[in-house]
Parts: C-alpha cells; structure tokens; sequence
C-alpha cells in the first residue's frame, strides 16, 4: 500500500491503481494519457468502445471533459444535487473528451465522488481520474481488498491504503438527458 504522493507520482508517470471508492474497488489513471488507459482496459481485458468513467473531487475537475450547456437546467440541477455521492452521470463530452475515454460514445460518464481518500488523491493529483471496477471484464466488482483478483494486483503500478465507504455495488449511471438508470 502507498501514501498519496507516492500514488500522485505513479499516475503522473503513467502508472495504474487499485483504490477504493464508494462501494467497490476501482482502477484509475491519468485520464489524458492514453498509454496508461489502454494499458488499464488490456489488465480489464475490457473493449475501449466501451467508455470509461472519470472521478472527481468536485465539478471544475471534470469542466475540460464536459459539456453542460445542451442540458436543461433542470438537468443540471439533478446531476448536482447528486453530487458529492455514489451517482455517475452520463453527460455530453466535450470536444476535448479522449476517444479512449468516451469509446463509441457522445456522452462521457462522470461523477464527483463522496470518498474523502479518493476525493484528496484527485486533489493531490490536480485533477480528474479514471475509474472503473478493479476486475477483469463481466467478473464480480471487489468489494474489499481481499477480493482483488491475483490478476490485477499483479498488473497495477500501487495499491491505495483505505477502504471502501461500505456500499455493496459500484455507483449508480443514469443519463443526465433521459433521467433513466442505466445501472
């Protein structure tokens, strides 16, 4: 297990972590470097097509990946109010958004977390990162440390201290235009 600077460190070199989020075990990079993503989808052996999600201390953290303006205010309002918490939104990506992070999507999936670890690393780190379930594609989220696959500790670069803040699933994703649930 690392300190935060030494996981800030790793992630400005392009490394890949395992680190706790609300309910489940994530991995996270560099969201602009597109070496270190792709290296994290080949340990997930997951598809680029299909997207990622970004973490985020607050909002201005996530503004150079988002675009707000062709959601209602309405919209806006839900997407916030939801906001710090276990509530990923798939909203409009910006024209700076990387493909190897929208996939085949316009949208881009975001959420500013409650995880106060989490939210100091991104902090620490200056920014937004990559998160998504720390296992290998359609195997069960690990909910604690213990659960991680040999796999992926093998393939990460550090290992965050902490725990999860108990929830038993990863974060709800709903499409901020439709409102509906996606998971």
């Amino acid at each position: 297990m690392k300190s935060i600077d030494t996981i800030t460190a790793l992630l400005r070199q392009g490394g890949v972590i395992a680190y706790p989020t609300e309910g489940v075990w994530g991995l996270g990079c560099d969201p602009h470097n597109e070496v270190a993503v792709l290296r994290l989808l080949a340990l997930k052996q997951r598809d680029v097509a299909k997207g990622l999600i970004l973490i985020a201390s607050d909002e201005a953290q996530l503004a150079a990946f988002i675009e707000t303006s062709p959601l209602s205010q309405a919209q806006l309002a839900q997407v916030r109010a939801s906001w710090p918490g276990p509530n990923t939104w798939i909203v409009p990506a910006s024209a700076n958004a990387p493909r190897w992070i929208t996939g085949a999507h316009t949208g881009i999936a975001v959420r500013v977390t409650a995880h106060p670890l989490v939210r100091a690393l991104c902090d620490t780190f200056g920014g937004a990162l990559v998160s998504t379930s720390a296992n290998i594609a359609s195997e069960p989220s690990p909910c604690s440390r213990a659960e991680l696959d040999p796999r992926i500790l093998a393939g990460v670069d550090a290992i965050s201290e902490g725990e999860t803040l108990g929830r038993q699933q990863p974060s709800t994703i709903r499409d901020a235009r439709s409102g509906s649930t996606l998971r």
